[in-house]
């Protein structure tokens, strides 16, 4: 029986002693787990950033339009006939008046002179019966029955040599031709396209902007144009503002004026157009890469020198140095009220001032109160500025 009790004893002895280890163990690991953390130097992150200042901006009206010749049109026949003659070859520079195209008349010519005889006889018999008429013999409806025919002989050779006229098409003005879409020998009805004429050496460019932004426009103001987004190699002038607001997209018309003799724009195509509007002095402008937009706002990340008290602590967690450390710097989240937009700018109304740090770039990695390292290598600044 003593036995008994003695081995249970020391049985739960060591159940103790175990447990007790095992605590034991425990939290010896989780005081040198926190004491390793605890000296381990804080992550610093590499970012860009750029110093808050007011500056001169040039605000601007962008906008998405299309290019079309102040001349051009599609050369379509007006008469059914088979084409006799084609003058053009595709893509040629074609002078005003150059024949085109030309439709078999040889059945309408054939018509014409039986036209011609018959307004003969009709002068002759008007003259016969104005001379009856002056001896008296002749009656009043005989001279004007002559004389509706004479009119009706001259409408008939009018209609013919109207009909000949539609059958050889002319160019209307100077300009490019382009493929043909008939063939010599084919049987065309009205209304058939030829090709395409198209005075590529003026161009205008159609392109609407918000109802908001119209007031700001006038004639004659500089547009500036491109085939792509930031590259304004072109430059205009507007020639027409559209009086009204389009009711379904709240947009209004703009016409505008290029010179285009170096061939850079072809009918039809798509191109971004800018109007530049008066300088203004003293905006706060960031590069768009700088705010972050979040359901409660947009928001900047700043960057501050870390307090005297903080920065020692920092110091004396981090390894000695002979030399002296530069003040550490944090991380601040504030958030930003946006104003207009200009290409990769924008304008900054409230939340930050003149004289601060703001991020630019590597915002991906941040969180507010972490230390930051800024290399300017790449700087969005300029980058957005040179665009």
């Amino acid at each position: 029986m003593l036995k008994r009790i003695a081995i249970v004893f020391v049985t739960l002895v060591l159940l103790v002693v175990l447990a007790g280890g095992l605590v034991g163990f425990n939290l010896f690991r989780d005081a040198k787990i926190a004491e390793f953390f605890a000296n381990m130097p804080a992550k610093t992150v590499t970012i860009s950033a750029t110093e808050v200042e007011p500056r001169s901006w040039r605000p601007g009206i962008e906008a998405i339009g299309t290019a079309k010749a102040q001349q051009g049109v599609d050369i379509a026949v007006e008469t059914s006939g088979v084409v006799e003659e084609i003058g053009f070859e595709a893509n040629e520079r074609v002078e005003s008046g150059k024949v085109l195209l030309r439709l078999d008349d040889s059945v309408d010519r054939a018509q014409l002179g039986a036209a011609k005889a018959e307004l003969d006889l009709a002068n002759t018999q008007l003259a016969r019966q104005q001379e009856l008429r002056q001896r008296g013999v002749a009656t009043q409806a005989a001279y004007d029955e002559a004389v509706a025919k004479v009119a009706t002989a001259r409408s008939a050779l009018a209609r013919l040599e109207a009909l000949i006229a539609q059958k050889t098409m002319s160019a209307p003005f100077a300009g490019v031709i382009g493929i043909p879409r008939v063939d010599v020998g084919g049987y065309v009805q009205p209304g058939t396209t030829v090709a395409t004429l198209q005075d590529l050496d003026r161009m205008n460019v159609d392109f609407t902007v918000p109802e908001q932004v119209a007031g700001r426009l006038s004639l004659g103001q500089t547009v500036a144009f491109g085939t792509r987004v930031g590259q304004f190699a072109l430059e205009g002038r507007i020639v027409g503002i559209d009086p009204k607001v389009d009711p379904q997209t709240r947009l209004v018309s703009v016409r505008a004026s290029v010179d285009n003799t170096q061939g850079d724009l072809r009918p039809g195509q798509f191109v971004h157009a800018r109007v530049d509007l008066p300088q203004e002095d003293g905006v706060v402008v960031l590069p768009q890469t700088a705010v972050v937009p979040s359901l409660y706002g947009d928001y900047v990340y700043l960057v501050e020198a870390e307090a005297p008290a903080a920065q020692a602590d920092t110091d004396a967690a981090a390894p000695q140095t002979t030399e002296e450390a530069p003040p550490a710097l944090r991380v601040r989240q504030a958030f930003v009220t946006t104003g207009r937009r200009d290409g990769a700018l924008v304008e900054i109304v409230e939340g930050v001032e003149p004289g601060q740090t703001v991020v630019t770039s590597g915002q991906n990695k941040l969180q507010g109160g972490m230390l930051v390292k800024i290399d300017n290598t790449v700087d969005p600044v300029r980058v957005a500025e040179t665009r």
